[in-house]
């Protein structure tokens, strides 16, 4: 009898100092094989270690591991629907094994020129609208079936991101690329390239052959102090001077009055000029009106002001007009829009009553 008791205490001690002997890196959670795969909503308060999911059957909290196959979907923002195969682990928790998406149908076309812009996804986001606060203040932009997100883990609200991003014929910006951001007090990291845009424009001060590859990106306001050749910009860091050159995009940005809010990238000139690759304004997303184009006026005016990338405001010999900026089809003889430029407007009737600028000519 003895002799099992002191057994049985033995092989306690082994079983213990067995358990002790474990590497610290295999007492993990174990996730075992799918048991099931759930279709819902994302919800918010979702994170990068936790998904919270709508779904038919009730709210679902389920664990997010660096095991988590999230190659074909890594939208993890509120109200986004998507599939989610799950097993049960080791600490009681269910865990996403593989994360898939709803197809999608790409129906917009996207320009050709791009531009790279930083911030935190805000808490309005929801669906395919991703709000990024920068800053210069919130963009809106959408998410496409062919968004690429190799860059990033998961996308999640109040994570920073770099967004390269193009405009739509839809009018919206539209995210091309997303990649995971280390936010520092001094980010002025950015990437893009310019298309070449030969507007007639004299060319600013200028080093340039060529199209060239940003160094940076900053963003800002425009100082009333701005010409068609040289953009100041009031930044966080100060005021900020930009010659504008031939090669400059501005399709995304072409409005410079007083107050608008930028997004620039640029290349250092070897003239001590700072010279503007692209630049993107604030856009809101187009109201959705049909105007015939075949039916057109044409107008002569200077641009107010007031005028924003989403309306033109045009000082004319009969008084202000509106026009909307939404069906904007051609800009020649000018690169940029800025206080007191003389234009010529072609612009239609829309459904929505508004005037719609079509083509603009510099005068």
């Amino acid at each position: 009898m003895k002799k099992g008791v002191i057994y049985k205490l033995g092989l306690t001690v082994c079983l213990a100092l067995s358990v002790l002997m474990i590497p610290a890196n295999r007492l993990t959670v174990r996730a075992e094989e799918v048991i099931a795969t759930v279709q819902g909503r994302v919800l918010s308060g979702t994170t990068s270690e936790l998904l919270k999911l709508h779904t038919e059957d009730g709210d679902m909290e389920i664990k997010l591991d660096s095991g988590t196959d999230t190659s074909e979907c890594k939208i993890l923002l509120p109200d986004h629907t998507i599939g989610v195969s799950v097993s049960h682990g080791s600490d009681g928790y269910l865990h996403a094994v593989k994360i898939t998406a709803q197809a999608q149908t790409q129906k917009v076309t996207l320009a050709s020129s791009t531009s790279t812009v930083t911030g935190t996804i805000g808490q309005k986001t929801k669906g395919d609208i991703l709000y990024l606060n920068t800053d210069a203040g919130e963009m809106e932009i959408k998410l496409d079936s062919t968004t690429d997100m190799s860059g990033c883990s998961v996308l999640v609200a109040d994570k920073y991101y770099s967004v390269t991003c193009a405009r739509g014929s839809d009018a919206y910006m539209h995210a091309v690329t997303i990649a995971d951001m280390v936010k520092t007090s001094a980010d002025t990291t950015a990437s893009s390239t310019a298309a070449s845009v030969n507007t007639g424009l004299t060319p600013a001060p200028s080093d340039a052959s060529s199209v060239k590859t940003a160094s940076g990106s900053v963003t800002g306001t425009v100082s009333d102090k701005t010409t068609e050749t040289l953009l100041y910009l009031t930044t966080n860091e100060g005021e900020m001077q930009f010659a504008i050159e031939n090669t400059t995009d501005a399709r995304l940005g072409m409005v410079l009055t007083k107050g608008n809010k930028l997004a620039v990238s640029y290349y250092h000139g070897s003239d001590g000029y700072l010279h503007a690759v692209s630049i993107v304004g604030v856009k809101n997303a187009s109201s959705g009106a049909s105007f015939d184009t075949s039916s057109t006026s044409a107008v002569t005016g200077t641009v107010n002001s007031k005028s924003s990338e989403d309306i033109l405001y045009l000082d004319t010999q009969y008084g202000l007009m509106e026009l909307k900026m939404d069906g904007v089809q051609s800009v020649t003889n000018c690169k940029v829009l800025v206080s007191g430029r003389k234009l010529s407007v072609t612009c239609a009737r829309g459904s929505d009553a508004y005037m719609h600028a079509v083509n603009i000519t510099g005068q």
